[in-house]
């Protein structure tokens, strides 16, 4: 990362996980020894340029303060809010006196652990060189990708060369990234990662291919495989 360009990471962390079908949020489940959100944030917590990491939790969380990384001076806690988006603006929020408009928001699923530190050593550089307003990792499609109706009826194919899976981390510039978050809660529009309040700004956020270890934990099988990477991480 050039010395001009500061990174701050957000990892939002207020949400319940239902799916999952277990007592507690997903991002605490202890797999190898460590909650999901200890394996996620660690991948951050040695970079050298690194300003500091805004975790967002739920107003009811009683498990972060458990954690023994809930005493690193480098991460700061946030409010969540009810939808991810909510989260990170609080978080964006909270770096108003702190953050240069050009610093760079890396925003990761707490419950994406499968990361790798040479995968976003990767993407860093990649969209620091391209000097723009920023990107997310994502998968081409490689599966024929149908359209259906209400009625799970395929209405049409959908050519699938344009069509790519995102993932996180995303990373844009802080102001750029406040301003289109303040922009679509002020108007009230539901969007489903940073990359869409970005696009809906009028920006075009760079596709960086990404990997399929990379995987958002949802489910028991997710869990069997986040312990079979972790261990080959060991």
């Amino acid at each position: 990362m050039s010395n001009n360009n500061r990174l701050w990471v957000v990892i939002p962390a207020a949400g319940i996980g239902k799916r999952m079908g277990v007592d507690i949020p997903k991002q605490y489940i202890t797999v190898c020894d460590k909650a999901i959100i200890e394996h996620t944030v660690e991948k951050f917590t040695s970079r050298n340029d690194l300003q500091g990491i805004l975790v967002a939790l739920s107003n009811s969380d009683q498990h972060w303060s458990t954690l023994e990384l809930s005493e690193n001076n480098k991460i700061t806690t946030v409010t969540g809010g009810e939808e991810r988006y909510k989260s990170v603006y609080n978080a964006l929020c909270s770096l108003k006196n702190k953050a240069d408009d050009d610093d760079w928001i890396l925003v990761h699923d707490a419950v994406r652990p499968c990361i790798t530190t040479s995968e976003i050593d990767q993407f860093i550089a990649d969209l620091d060189h391209l000097n723009g307003i920023g990107g997310i990792l994502a998968l081409p499609c490689f599966e024929t990708m149908k359209k259906a109706n209400t009625n799970h009826e395929i209405e049409e194919t959908i050519d699938r060369k344009f069509i790519w899976h995102a993932q996180t981390p995303q990373m844009f510039r802080y102001k750029k990234l406040f301003l289109a978050i303040e922009k679509i809660m002020n108007e009230n529009i539901f969007i489903t990662d940073e990359a869409m309040a970005m696009e809906l700004a009028g920006y075009k956020p760079m596709l960086i291919q990404g990997t399929h270890s990379n995987i958002k934990i949802t489910d028991q099988n997710d869990l069997k495989y986040l312990e079979s990477f972790l261990r080959q991480e060991i």
